[in-house]
C-alpha cells in the first residue's frame, strides 16, 4: 500500500503528467455526458424502455458496447467512434493494396497528414450512411414525436457531428492527454458497463450465492492475466548489426538487438471481423425458416451466441482472419530488406531471401497458437454464460472487450511509467518495466 501511495504521489508531482491526466479526465467526462443526451424529437421513455429490453449479442451489441450504451440510448453519440475506426481500417487496407496510398505512407509526415485528411473525409461519408440506416432500423416509429422525415434529416446531421466530435476528443486526448485517444474512448465505453454488470451479477446470486460470486471474480482475475500474457507474448529473433566506421577515427562496434514478433500480432481485429459476419448465417436461414425445418434450426442455432454451432463457426472465422490480418500487416520480405539496408542480419542466416523465409517460417509457427488462444478468449463469454453468469457480466470474461481493456491499460501504464523514469522516479513495477502492445524489445 505504501508503494502505491508513493507512486500516486510521484505521478501527480510531475506537472506535465498531472496536466495530461486531468485533461484526459475532462475529455472523457464530455464523452460520457454526450452518451446520455438523447436525440431531439424522441420520446425518452420509449427509448429507455427499448434499451432495457434490447439484447447484448451480435454486431449491434458490439456497437453498443463500444459506445458505452449510447447506441441503444439513441444519443447524439450513438455511432460513437466506430465510423472512424471503419474508415481507418479501409485506408489501412488501401495502403497495402494500392501503390498510390503506399507512396503517401512512405512520404513521411506530409504523407501521414494526407492519409489522416482522407480518413476524416471518408469518416463523414461512412457516418452518414450508418446514420441513415440507424435512424430507419433501430429507432421505433412510436418514439418519434415530430415529423419522421424532418427527424431523419436533422438526425443524420447530428449523428455525423457527434461522431466528428468524438473523433476530435480522441485526437485531443492523444495530443493533450495520456494514452491513445481513440482507444481510450472505446475502453471508457466498455468500462462504463462494468459497474452495472457487476451489480446485476451480484444481485442475481443473492446472499446464498455469495461464495460462487467470489469464485467468479477470482476466475475473472485469472482470465485477465491470461489475456495479458497473450497480448504481451513475443518471439524475439536476434539481429546482429555489423561494425560501422564513422569518419576516420570514431568506430561503432556491432550490437545485437531483437526483432519482436508478437504471438497475437493482429490484436482484436480478427474478433471484430468475425463478429461482423456472424449475423449472416442466422439472417439467411431466417428468410427460409417458413419453408424448411433445417433453415429454422439454423436460424435458432445462430441466433444464440451460446450454442456450439455458433461458437465453432466463430472460432473458425477468427482463425482464418488471424492468418489473413497477420499476412497483410507483417511483410517478412520488407522486414528482411530493411534489416539488410541497415547492416543487420540474423546470426546463422544469410541476408536476403533466406532471412525472408526464416522470418516467414517463425511467423507461421507462432500465428497458429496465437490464433487458437485468440479464439479461446473470444468464446469464453459464451462458456461463462453456460455456467449461469449473466450475459452482461460474462462479456468481460473474454472477447473484444477484454482484449481492448488489456491493451489500452498496458499502453497507458507504459506511457505513465516513461514519465516517471524520465524524472528519475521508480517505475510502476519492481520486477520489470510495463510493456505496451507496440514496444520494440531491444538489448
Amino acid at each position: 500500500m505504501n508503494k502505491l501511495i508513493t507512486t500516486v504521489k510521484n505521478i501527480f508531482s510531475i506537472e506535465e503528467l498531472r496536466g495530461r491526466i486531468l485533461n484526459t479526465l475532462l475529455f472523457i467526462t464530455f464523452f460520457r455526458l454526450g452518451s446520455h443526451i438523447i436525440l431531439p424529437g424522441l420520446n425518452a421513455n420509449v427509448i429507455l424502455e427499448k434499451a432495457q429490453n434490447s439484447g447484448n449479442g451480435g454486431l449491434l451489441g458490439l456497437l453498443n458496447m463500444f459506445s458505452g450504451g449510447a447506441f441503444n440510448n439513441a444519443s447524439i453519440f450513438a455511432l460513437g467512434i466506430m465510423p472512424y475506426i471503419s474508415a481507418s481500417i479501409a485506408i489501412q487496407l488501401l495502403t497495402i493494396a494500392l501503390p498510390y496510398f503506399q507512396k503517401m505512407q512512405k512520404d513521411g509526415e506530409s504523407g501521414r497528414k494526407k492519409l489522416n485528411q482522407i480518413t476524416r473525409v471518408l469518416t463523414i461519408f461512412v457516418t452518414a450512411a450508418q446514420a441513415i440506416t440507424y435512424l430507419q432500423v433501430t429507432i421505433p416509429t412510436e418514439a418519434i414525436v415530430v415529423s419522421a422525415g424532418w427527424f431523419r434529416i436533422y438526425g443524420v446531421i447530428i449523428l455525423v457531428a457527434g461522431t466528428m466530435f468524438c473523433m476530435w476528443l480522441g485526437e485531443k486526448i492523444t495530443d493533450k492527454g495520456i494514452g491513445n485517444g481513440i482507444s481510450m474512448l472505446i475502453m471508457i465505453g466498455i468500462v462504463s458497463r462494468f459497474p452495472s454488470a457487476l451489480v446485476q451479477e451480484a444481485t442475481s446470486r443473492g446472499m446464498s450465492g455469495s461464495l460462487l460470486f467470489v469464485a467468479e471474480i477470482v476466475a475473472l482475475f485469472f482470465v485477465v492475466m491470461g489475456a495479458v500474457m497473450v497480448t504481451q507474448a513475443v518471439r524475439r529473433i536476434p539481429v546482429q548489426y555489423a561494425k560501422q566506421i564513422v569518419g576516420s577515427r570514431v568506430s561503432m562496434s556491432g550490437e545485437r538487438q531483437y526483432l519482436p514478433l508478437k504471438l497475437n500480432a493482429s490484436g482484436v481485429m480478427p474478433i471484430i471481423f468475425a463478429q461482423a459476419l456472424m449475423f449472416i448465417p442466422g439472417l439467411v436461414a431466417q428468410s427460409f425458416s417458413d419453408k424448411s425445418d433445417f433453415a429454422r434450426s439454423i436460424s435458432i442455432a445462430f441466433g444464440d451466441f451460446t450454442t456450439w454451432q455458433y461458437n465453432l463457426l466463430f472460432a473458425v472465422l477468427i482463425l482464418v482472419f488471424t492468418f489473413f490480418y497477420t499476412a497483410i500487416s507483417i511483410n517478412p520480405d520488407q522486414i528482411s530488406n530493411d534489416m539488410k539496408r541497415g547492416g543487420g542480419f540474423v546470426p546463422g542466416v544469410k541476408p536476403g531471401e533466406a532471412t525472408t523465409n526464416f522470418i516467414a517460417e517463425i511467423l507461421d509457427r507462432i500465428t497458429l497458437p496465437g490464433a487458437v488462444m485468440l479464439a479461446i478468449i473470444a468464446i469464453l463469454p459464451a462458456i461463462a454464460s453456460l455456467f449461469g453468469i449473466t450475459r452482461s457480466f460474462a462479456s468481460f470474461f473474454g472477447g473484444t472487450s477484454l482484449l481492448i481493456l488489456v491493451g489500452v491499460v498496458l499502453d497507458t501504464l507504459q506511457q505513465i511509467e516513461s514519465y516517471l523514469l524520465m524524472r528519475k522516479y521508480e517505475g510502476l513495477m519492481q520486477s520489470g518495466r510495463v510493456k505496451g502492445r507496440n514496444e520494440v524489445v531491444a538489448q
